[in-house]
């Protein structure tokens, strides 16, 4: 194959047109028939040498292994995602591409992000959150991971919130990564887009270890006063973890949370463990307006789980989410991974969200009072079928 049919077929999907899939219709969300991003959707001249004396055989020379976990904003009217990009030497890196609709069209630019290199240690970076701060910086909040030194394990790392900021996503200042007292390693964190108390706020996950939690009980909410030397000493919880839900063996911060008229929503992940491993889901729960630290309302069960194609890929059995676009007409898009291997989207309203956060029963806890709690629903819409 030549170079110039390379482009030719990325040109091609580049070009086609996305449509919602009806087969998945739940009223909460619709979601959407093709991925919007692939490592297909990666520019050829990242991937192949077009020069033919240099690439005879017009060989890969720096593949793509994934495109996936994608922070999102609206950024001069497009929109617009920092994704992780994983090449097939197992490091990820940042990349940008914009769309002109949110669902398909999405374009890289011509080059990926260069992070300033302020951690000599630091071997991988991703899962970029965006967050366009009442301050007027874009803060993108991303795991800094390190080789654990400590023991001699090769797979032994931990885990760091690294902090850049930007007012165009071209330009980018790195900030010492994020400090927190009382917890080893952290991971998931959010940067709340609103000042607390005068404070910058973060939604954390306390965590012992790089894979396990451990001792960290859910989602974290803490405070500093300095994000250029950000240390957070108290982490209260937020959603936290229970036994035998979808958020048992952990769950963390996903999308920046969106501001509604009845409060905070969030869109986080949970994750608990199966005989195949572990899987993750998507959830959604509301904090306080005056409090954004204190839970209001958390639906039972996920909000979005892998179906179909979805379930199968590097990491089988996933989705995950680090960013969403609210615009200024209420549409909500949900940006979803599935199994670290593609990008998604599913579109709903904010309305449809806050409907469904506080008027989605909440997690009944055991078998027997969910069989009642679904008992009582039956029997509602039974009395009303039959008026």
């Amino acid at each position: 194959m030549t170079y110039q049919e390379l482009n030719a077929r990325y040109e091609a999907l580049l070009a086609r047109k996305n449509k919602v899939d009806a087969t998945r219709y739940n009223g909460i969300y619709e979601r959407w028939e093709h991925p919007v991003l692939t490592r297909e959707h990666i520019p050829p001249f990242w991937m192949y040498d077009p020069d033919p004396e240099t690439n005879p055989y017009m060989m890969q020379r720096l593949g793509i292994n994934a495109v996936f976990n994608s922070g999102a904003l609206l950024l001069d009217g497009k929109y617009t995602l920092v994704a992780r990009v994983e090449g097939l030497d197992r490091k990820s890196f940042f990349a940008v591409a914009q769309s002109d609709n949110g669902v398909d069209g999405f374009r890289f630019w011509d080059e990926p992000v260069l992070l300033p290199d302020l951690y000599p240690q630091e071997t991988n970076v991703y899962d970029m959150r965006l967050t366009q701060h009442e301050d007027g910086w874009i803060y993108g909040v991303f795991c800094s991971e390190s080789k654990d030194t400590s023991i001699p394990d090769l797979s032994a790392a931990t885990a760091a919130a690294g902090i850049v900021r930007t007012k165009d996503l071209k330009n980018w200042e790195r900030l010492p990564n994020l400090i927190t007292l009382r917890s080893p390693q952290q991971r998931n964190v959010v940067l709340h887009p609103e000042f607390v108390d005068g404070k910058y706020a973060f939604y954390t996950r306390p965590m012992d270890d790089f894979i396990e939690t451990g001792s960290g009980g859910g989602i974290g909410f803490g405070m500093c006063e300095d994000i250029t030397h950000a240390v957070i000493d108290e982490e209260r919880m937020t959603s936290i973890r229970r036994y035998h839900t979808i958020t048992e063996s952990k769950n963390g911060a996903g999308a920046v949370p969106i501001r509604t008229k009845a409060g905070w929503i969030h869109i986080a992940h949970g994750v608990r463990n199966t005989a195949a491993g572990l899987r993750y889901v998507i959830y959604a729960f509301a904090t306080a307006l005056d409090d954004p630290g204190r839970v209001i309302a958390e639906p039972g069960g996920y909000l979005i789980a892998p179906l179909g194609g979805e379930r199968v890929g590097d990491v089988s059995n996933v989705v995950f989410t680090n960013g969403a676009i609210n615009t200024p007409d209420g549409r909500v898009f949900i940006y979803y991974a599935s199994s670290d291997t593609r990008l998604h989207v599913a579109t709903t309203t904010v309305d449809r969200l806050i409907d469904y956060v506080f008027n989605t029963p909440p997690d009944a806890r055991r078998s027997v009072d969910c069989v009642k709690q679904r008992m009582d629903f039956i029997r509602k819409n039974l009395n009303y079928l039959h008026k």
